[in-house]
């Protein structure tokens, strides 16, 4: 069954061209109306098919009958923390050491498999499609769009907060702007690099105790390991992230937990803020800090 996203018109739009309408105020690519068009009963005002060219009158419904998809992703049984769910978005919190994607060598213990499996049980049908994306042994919120209009409406649009523990004492907060490019000998690793791509990082010192320091941080870019890669830059690597010059000493994986989101509805218009605490080998550490 494919999904429906019903809106109002709003006054400002009373009087004006559907197609105004589609795209601004409902975020529709041109690429979807042009599917919706072919779809019958893809888009109606008061259960009537609207066209492009036609207006819009203020207080009217219009429906959107979203194209049917279908998931290629292997179900799989498993545990999942959900925040937060309605009809249009799913927001978990991951687990660290769980790939968020099925990869060559992780087909089957991936996140994208536990809520394939999860929403086939609940009767739904949907493409995995993760909002934001956390490297395996990062845990924290991911925000998942049930449908490719949400996808589309929420990419760049959700502000995160991060926590992590790093190496050394940090005096106050800051800002780190520094581009960061692929090391020539790896695939992987990333680094500081004059030629690389444009990263910001904003940090906030929560306490240390001289030796390791509890941080929040939030980014102006989204780049891979930007913040394992900067706070290594500044000699305050992540603990437990060896990637990036982290000692293994206390624990076993980098210290990054994705704690808060928000973000405004991308149907309801209405803002969503969630959070989730620490995973307990982290918590255990901050404990020591704070003693």
């Amino acid at each position: 069954m494919s999904e429906k996203l019903e809106f109002i018109v709003p006054d400002e739009y009373d009087g004006k061209k559907a197609i105004a309408f589609l795209r601004k105020y409902c975020n529709l690519s041109a690429r979807m109306i042009t599917q919706l068009k072919r779809k019958k009963d893809g888009i109606l005002m008061n259960g009537k098919i609207l066209r492009t060219v036609d207006l819009t009158q203020a207080g009217n419904k219009v429906e959107i009958n979203l194209p049917d998809e279908e998931s290629e992703i292997v179900p799989v049984e498993g545990s999942l923390d959900i925040v937060f769910e309605d009809e249009h978005i799913l927001i978990v919190n991951k687990p660290y050491s769980m790939p968020v994607h099925p990869v060559k060598q992780h087909q089957t213990n991936t996140l994208a498999n536990i809520v394939t499996y999860y929403m086939k049980s609940r009767g739904e049908n949907y493409v995995f499609r993760a909002v934001n994306r956390l490297d395996k042994d990062t845990s924290g919120l991911v925000l998942i769009a049930k449908n490719k209009f949400c996808a589309n409406a929420l990419k760049n649009k959700v502000s995160k907060n991060y926590f992590a523990l790093c190496h050394g004492k940090l005096e106050c907060g800051g800002t780190i702007s520094a581009p960061i490019g692929l090391k020539e000998d790896s695939k992987i690793v990333r680094h500081v690099l004059d030629s690389g791509t444009v990263a910001i990082t904003h940090y906030e010192v929560m306490c240390s105790d001289g030796n390791i320091s509890f941080i929040k941080l939030w980014l102006e870019t989204g780049k891979t390991h930007q913040i394992r890669c900067h706070m290594s830059s500044i000699e305050h690597p992540l603990l437990g992230d060896d990637l990036y010059g982290g000692s293994l000493e206390l624990i076993s994986r980098q210290t990054l937990h994705c704690g808060e989101m928000t973000f405004v509805h991308p149907v309801n218009r209405k803002e969503i803020s969630v959070s989730c605490k620490l995973p307990e080998d982290m918590q255990k550490i901050l404990y020591t800090i704070k003693k």
